[in-house]
């Protein structure tokens, strides 16, 4: 068991004023001796968000630890409490990859993959999130906050109101929230709205994932709804609960990103990597999760079509895409990398010289510092997902890119595109679309490039993952957004 932290004590039941609930702890289990207490904190723009609340309001978090059939107590590091739930491999199997990412993932996704219906699933979901609810119940002080994180815990508002009807309570969706046409689907649809209804404030990424589920809430469980707020009726038609519901397109650390991106030995190694892929006029970029909805295959068909036609040739232009490994488990996902692996070797066997490679094809993740200096290196980004609640590598391209040089050929469907209105904005189901916007980036002119990108660099640097956290939280707490 990793050794405890001696810097401050054990976590204490009821003392904490701040809680946020999420499927994973923002730590990570490391081996070194050297590091604090055996972890380290995960990456990722929320902990990097929600790290200084923490700090200043006596904060805990509450999650898994990353380890099946293990318990572990209470621990602190780094400024937060941290609340472990044990989830055992069934758990996992069945609540995990069964009902959030094999029922909700691609449901929420407009069904690109079909989802499951299982009540098995279903059961270990209630299951967990029962739960996740009473360890934050267990750990909040009398009138808490308690911002609980996403579509793997869309019981926990509700469960956690009738445990601790004096807590305040958010909830934000990071992924789509499907119209109600689609939602219908769900079996279950009354209670997974019921539980998010229950909060004070539920958050989403874009204006049209709140309207879909303001429709479902009036649809399926007979809310009133006068948008943003939504009010429940108890069983004898009464008024009773009043949540609001609003978009909050999350963001990133757009310091962090800047700062790696003026550091030398990041845009050396930029250099290094054009030099590495024989200096080409062009390079383009994918980075991805290996997941269905990113659009991985409709970029490598458009881009395989463009060297097939001549339109770009192998000596002036590269694909380097990254698509870190996920969901290895779900049988949706090893058919994929499946077909992705094939695309690639059969793009590469046909169009490769001795000189250069028409995909550099990178399966496996990389640190921040490395992905900066991809971005420095690329003069195309492409994000073609075909649903995403919102895309991060987008806003990191764009953040990154402080000359205010390169393109980014963004997908209508991401969450992103109702921010970067100055991206070259694409569908990417429309394939000779796809190819048109991939040619039309290549040769952008420099002056609109640099047009568009310091509009983009503009709309990041204003509304951070900084500011994200504090317009939702105030509203939380005040009940009114703050522009």
């Amino acid at each position: 068991m990793p050794k405890k932290s001696s810097a401050k004590p054990v976590p204490q039941p009821g003392s904490s004023d701040f809680i946020v609930v999420s499927n994973r702890l923002p730590v990570d289990r490391v081996s070194s001796e050297d590091s604090d207490a055996g972890w380290r904190r995960s990456p990722g723009g929320l902990v990097t968000a929600l790290a200084p609340v923490m700090a200043s309001r006596d904060g805990a978090w509450v999650g898994w630890h990353g380890a099946p059939d293990e318990v572990l107590e209470p621990f602190h590091h780094e400024n937060m409490d941290l609340i472990p739930v044990a989830l055992s491999a069934d758990e996992l199997e069945l609540y995990y990859e069964g009902f959030s990412n094999s029922t909700l993932w691609p449901l929420y996704h407009d069904v690109i993959a079909p989802p499951e219906f299982h009540r098995t699933w279903w059961d270990a979901y209630r299951t967990v999130n029962q739960r996740f609810a009473e360890a934050a119940a267990g750990a909040a002080a009398q009138g808490a906050t308690v911002w609980v994180q996403d579509y793997q815990l869309q019981l926990v508002p509700r469960l956690l109101r009738r445990l601790r009807p004096d807590l305040r309570i958010g909830f934000f969706n990071h992924i789509p929230f499907p119209p109600p046409e689609i939602f219908a689907q769900l079996p279950w649809r009354r209670e997974i709205i019921s539980g998010l209804l229950d909060a004070d404030l539920i958050g989403f990424q874009r204006a049209s994932d709140t309207a879909n589920f303001l429709r479902s809430a009036r649809r399926f469980v007979g809310a009133g709804v006068k948008a943003p707020r939504v009010q429940l009726k108890d069983d004898d038609g009464n008024p009773a609960h009043i949540a609001q519901a609003a978009p909050f397109p999350i963001s990133i650390d757009v310091a962090q990103i800047q700062e790696l991106a003026a550091r030398p030995d990041v845009i050396a190694r930029a250099k290094q990597i054009r030099e590495d892929l024989g200096n080409p006029k062009t390079i383009l970029l994918g980075v991805d999760r290996l997941d269905y909805t990113k659009g991985i295959t409709h970029r490598l068909k458009a881009y395989g079509e463009l060297l097939t036609d001549g339109t770009l040739t192998v000596e002036d232009a590269a694909l380097i895409q990254v698509a870190s490994p996920s969901r290895e488990g779900v049988e949706s996902y090893r058919l994929l990398r499946d077909e992705v692996d094939g695309m690639v070797g059969r793009l590469n066997g046909q169009f490769d010289t001795i000189q250069n490679t028409a995909v550099r094809y990178l399966h496996h993740s990389y640190p921040v510092e490395e992905m900066v200096a991809l971005y420095l290196a690329a003069d195309v980004m492409l994000v073609t997902a075909l649903r995403d609640g919102m895309n991060l590598v987008a806003k990191e391209y764009v953040a990154a890119r402080a000359s205010n040089t390169g393109a980014l050929v963004l997908s209508e469907f991401a969450g992103a595109a109702d921010q970067l209105k100055s991206a070259l904005l694409v569908n990417p189901h429309d394939i000779d679309g796809l190819k048109a916007t991939i040619m039309r980036a290549v040769h952008l002119p420099r002056t609109e490039a640099a047009r568009r990108m310091r509009a983009m660099r503009r709309q990041i640097v204003t509304h951070d993952v900084q500011r994200w956290s504090e317009d939702f939280l105030s509203t939380l707490q005040n009940g009114t957004r703050q522009e």
